[in-house]
């Protein structure tokens, strides 16, 4: 509309915020879906044994199934989250896309950080933790590389996107 204001109250078209809320206001409308979809593909990963859902068609880093801990609730919880290999160590990005607030499954690993993950065919026990500042600079880069998405979730949000660490640990 010329000379006027767009329903984001700009005089040349929608802001960056508005921009950033209309994602959001998508993402929250489609998340009942993804969660399906989701759900599908951590049954197959846990029940195939690992043998499918690691490698996902069209999406270059691999997937791993986090067992978390409900923070408050103690309920028993699965995600299926991408991962960044690191040593003999894997991390994982708490982005929830770009949203304001980290991940439930983040809140939950800080609470109960001895869990476990299966990687591929591998269930192991894990101890998560916040990477240092050191580790997060390289990891980050890694992840961008698996993920270009990363850095435009980051761009999207004014929190620092956090990187657990799942440090292996003994049964």
């Amino acid at each position: 509309m010329r000379g006027g204001r767009d329903s984001a109250g700009s005089a040349n078209g929608p802001t960056c915020e508005a921009a950033a809320v209309g994602y959001l206001d998508v993402a929250e409308r489609s998340w009942p879906v993804l969660n399906r979809l989701m759900g599908v593909h951590t049954w197959l990963y846990r029940n195939s044994g690992g043998r499918i859902g690691e490698h996902v068609p069209f999406v270059r880093a691999p997937m791993l199934l986090l067992d978390h801990v409900g923070a408050r609730s103690g309920v028993h919880r699965t995600a299926a989250l991408l991962y960044v290999p690191d040593g003999d160590n894997v991390a994982i990005i708490a982005s929830k896309g770009g949203y304001p607030q980290h991940p439930a499954w983040y809140h939950n690993v800080k609470a109960n950080p001895e869990t476990s993950a299966q990687i591929g065919t591998e269930r192991r026990p894990v101890r998560a933790r916040e990477a240092t500042l050191e580790e997060r600079e390289r990891i980050w880069k890694r992840a961008v590389e698996v993920w270009p998405q990363y850095a435009a979730y980051q761009a999207r949000t004014e929190r620092q996107i956090p990187i657990i660490v799942l440090e292996r640990r003994e049964s």
